[in-house]
């Protein structure tokens, strides 16, 4: 005998298939699904979830290159106070930031241990049933009990690097009309 389940009202939605790589010497990624509408913050609420954080700490997205390289942040609040304002998760759909496949942003949780990831689609046409907002699809390995190091390639400098050859005698200008 068939049986067949009817489900009413239940459509379906156009999502993202998003990997997240925790930055760290062991594999600890996970997949999510996400509905492309929902606003950044869900998607970090989702991440969270995802990588069993329980505390609410301080967040970022940042939209990134094919080389990972830094760009916008979308911080989960904007406490600029009007001087270089930014756009809060709450203020910007996931599709606004995340177009197409490939596309990239990095995520920087808790600031005081700064927990950082490596986001990216991995598939734009998902179908997903309403009313899902996101589901982990597939789990790797395990989070570290501490924020893993992060090492950033760069030179060391001296102050002699930013020597433009010019003699900047400071001595010989008047300070004394420019205080009062």
């Amino acid at each position: 005998m068939k049986v067949l389940l009817l489900q009413k009202n239940r459509t379906t939605t156009m999502a993202y298939k998003i990997r997240i790589i925790l930055n760290a010497e062991e594999d600890v990624i996970r997949d999510i699904a996400i509905q492309k509408s929902v606003s950044l913050e869900v998607l970090h609420h989702s991440i969270k979830n995802a990588f069993d954080f329980t505390t609410n700490e301080m967040a970022s997205f940042y939209l990134s290159d094919d080389d990972w390289i830094q760009g916008e942040e979308f911080p989960l609040f904007d406490m600029s106070d009007g001087l270089d304002a930014k756009t809060a998760m709450q203020d910007i759909t996931v599709e606004k930031v995340l177009k197409n496949k490939n596309d990239k942003l990095i995520y920087i949780y808790d600031f005081l241990n700064l927990w950082s990831f490596s986001v990216e689609v991995m598939d734009d046409h998902l179908r997903q049933q309403e009313p899902i907002l996101s589901d982990v699809l597939f789990a790797l390995g395990n989070i570290p009990q501490t924020a893993p190091d992060i090492q950033f390639e760069s030179e060391d400098l001296s102050m002699d690097d930013f020597d433009d050859g010019e003699d900047d005698d400071m001595d010989e200008f008047d300070f004394d009309g420019y205080l009062s």
